[in-house]
Order: C-alpha cells, then structure tokens, then sequence
C-alpha cells in the first residue's frame, strides 16, 4: 500500500474535525446520490478568518479522508484564501489517481466548503 493511500486509509477510520461546531456561523448539507455519501459542514467565521470547521456525516472512504484533510487545511485561513482552492488542490491533497465516478466523491467537501463560504 502507498503512503499516500495509508493516509487516505488513517483519514478515513481517524477524521480529523469530525464534530459539530458550537456556535457555527454557517451550514451547509450535501449528498452525493451516486455512492449514498452525506456530509453536514460547519464552520465558524470571525473577521473573515475560520477559526473553527467540522463536518459529521457517512461515506466512502474517499469522501470522509477528503473532508477531513480539506477541515485541517482550511482551519485558520481566510475566506479569500480558501475560495481560490481549486479542484486540482484538493486532489493533490489526497495524491491518488481517481475514477470519474469517484471524483464527485472527492469534490463533496470542497464543494460544501465553497457553499459556506458565499
């Protein structure tokens, strides 16, 4: 096994932020029918700064890990900085080739990222 698929493997059974954030100033609800993933995410924004997010939820492998490493990298970032994330970014922190059909997985939490963020 990579390490890359290691990490992707420890961010599945151990997720980072998985948790609800008291106090959130934002939250968004997604789904993604192709695999039965659901994930809640929340953050928390003072002065365009995150200074907490979490997300709770079911899924693949793929989509909980990339929650999770997407939570750690958005922590403490502004708003600015976290909408110019692309969709390369996040597949670059998760390192590993994808399927088509396993891209939306992938992209589930980016997706709700931005959503909290507009």
């Amino acid at each position: 096994m990579s390490i890359y698929a290691e990490m992707i493997l420890d961010h599945y059974q151990n997720p980072r932020n998985n948790s609800s954030i008291k106090g959130a100033t934002s939250k968004v609800d997604l789904d993604n029918p192709l695999c039965g993933d659901k994930i809640h995410m929340e953050i928390r924004e003072k002065d365009g700064v995150i200074e907490e997010i979490g997300f709770t939820g079911e899924g693949c492998a793929i989509s909980i890990a990339s929650a999770s490493m997407l939570t750690e990298h958005a922590k403490g970032k502004t708003k600015i900085e976290l909408l110019e994330i692309s969709v390369n970014d996040v597949l670059g922190l998760l390192n590993i080739e994808l399927t088509p059909n396993r891209m939306k997985c992938a992209l589930l939490s980016w997706e709700g990222l931005r959503k909290l963020l507009i």
